[in-house]
């Protein structure tokens, strides 16, 4: 898919689509199709008290959209556990254009200057494609993903697609749906319209209580 471009991967989205590479080292993407789909309800969202207590803290600095390409590096490298990612060159760079563009944004941990999480992920409509995350510091993924939701909810977005399920999402909330049932609620998703930017950045913990509170 040598072809691809930010406006094909845009169509792809809205029609329940989604690339990926075999592995890191890659030089191709394919397309996804997947007949369950991985989903995090934004009103059933499950916020742990310890992590309660990290955001309450401001334990990290968190912002969005100030370090885009430091957040998909991270997220692509290596770690015990999971030497090797699906984040391939061809996907580094057309998410970065993405982003240029205004359709892709990060969500960055910061302890002190040091980048110690964050994610990314793709936004159309009302609905909120997250690609991936990592972390450097305990709970620094964690208070992404919470302030994400958080972002989420107070910009009227209607569906979180986290495209599969793992242990750490489904102690948050996620859960697997039918195709047919994903693309109703993508159907419904694309007929809003999201702002991103409801929620000030830096932000501090209180705000992003508030807004998983669904309070403003």
């Amino acid at each position: 898919m040598s072809d691809i471009t930010p406006d094909l991967i845009l169509r792809a989205y809205a029609c329940g689509l989604f690339p990926m590479a075999d592995d890191r080292n890659s030089p191709d993407l394919f397309w996804v199709d997947p007949e369950t789909r991985g989903i995090l309800p934004l009103e059933r969202f499950h916020l742990p008290r310890s992590l309660k207590k990290t955001i309450r803290q401001n334990s990290f600095r968190v912002t969005v959209n100030t370090a885009f390409e430091a957040v998909i590096e991270g997220c692509a490298e290596s770690r015990p556990g999971r030497e090797n990612t699906w984040i391939n060159d061809p996907i580094e760079r057309i998410y970065t254009e993405l982003h240029r563009l205004g359709a892709a944004h990060s969500v960055e941990c910061w302890h002190g200057d040091t980048l110690a999480g964050g994610l990314y992920g793709v936004d159309l409509a009302g609905a909120f494609f997250g690609e991936s995350m990592f972390h450097r510091v305990t709970d620094a993924s964690k208070v992404a993903l919470a302030h994400l939701v958080g972002r989420l909810k107070a910009g009227g977005y209607q569906l979180l697609d986290c495209q599969f399920i793992t242990g750490h999402l489904a102690r948050f909330g996620a859960q697997e749906v039918p195709k047919p049932l994903y693309h109703e609620l993508l159907k419904r998703a694309l007929k809003v319209r999201g702002n991103f930017f409801s929620l000030p950045s830096p932000c501090p913990g209180e705000a992003t209580l508030a807004a998983l509170a669904g309070r403003r």
